[in-house]
């Protein structure tokens, strides 16, 4: 049942509803008890999410702006990829509190003056790479980044469908070095596709019919939720 949840969230966060999506990382780290292990359960179900996103939105990204982030992300990823052997209690909190503090200062140029430009991409590129390596939590981070940059919803998705998918497929053979990745990992995730598919059609549908206005409130608000869900064990 957590797993089914974790797919259908997934599917929702990556064609419609981004943010939403986070949640499924401390599902699964209850349905695998273990949070390290069920890193690697997850990533294999994000690509899935991936290409259906791509399927989507792929003619809709804004690649100058994936061009900003790469070499920053690729850093981060690096050292998140040696962060990796650091203990789990000490990984997801502190990229709780990364997420946290670039959502204070989003919403203080948001509502409080400043404008939204300005989001530096050598510290939400270093962010996205290290928290996505680390917790498959870089969501947020890309969130408030795509939100500075002011691009409508359809590009909005469409941007971060391209980052994501090349971001997951480089994260794939670290996560095998690691030994995270098994073939009963695999078995699930396979079981786990028509779900995040039914998802994925459902994040579309809504996409349409919501406002770029709600489109903002419901991703900044789900965006907070997914994010405190770091801290819990």
């Amino acid at each position: 049942m957590l797993g089914a949840i974790s797919a259908v969230a997934l599917g929702l966060a990556k064609t419609g509803l981004p943010g939403v999506g986070l949640m499924s990382v401390p599902l699964m780290v209850l349905m695998v008890g273990d949070a390290r292990l069920s890193a690697g359960w997850l990533l294999p179900m994000i690509c899935i999410g991936d290409l259906w996103a791509l399927a989507y939105w792929r003619k809709q990204a804004s690649f100058p702006t994936i061009r900003e982030l790469a070499p920053w992300a690729l850093a981060g990823m690096g050292a998140g990829a040696i962060a990796l052997g650091l203990p789990e209690r000490i990984i997801r909190p502190s990229v709780g509190v990364i997420i946290l503090g670039m959502l204070a200062v989003y919403l203080r140029r948001r509502f409080f003056g400043g404008g939204l430009t300005g989001a530096p991409p050598p510290i939400y590129g270093t962010a996205a790479g290290f928290a996505s390596t680390v917790a498959n939590a870089a969501g947020p981070v890309m969130n408030l980044f795509l939100f500075s940059r002011g691009l409508a919803k359809e590009r909005f998705v469409g941007t971060s469908a391209w980052f994501f998918f090349v971001v997951n497929a480089i994260k794939l053979p670290i996560y095998g070095w690691h030994g995270l990745i098994s073939r009963e990992s695999l078995l699930f995730d396979a079981w786990m596709a028509p779900l995040l598919g039914l998802g994925a059609v459902t994040g579309k549908w809504v996409l349409h019919r919501i406002s770029p206005k709600w489109f903002e409130i419901v991703v900044l608000v789900l965006t907070v939720a997914s994010t405190m869900l770091l801290f819990r064990r």
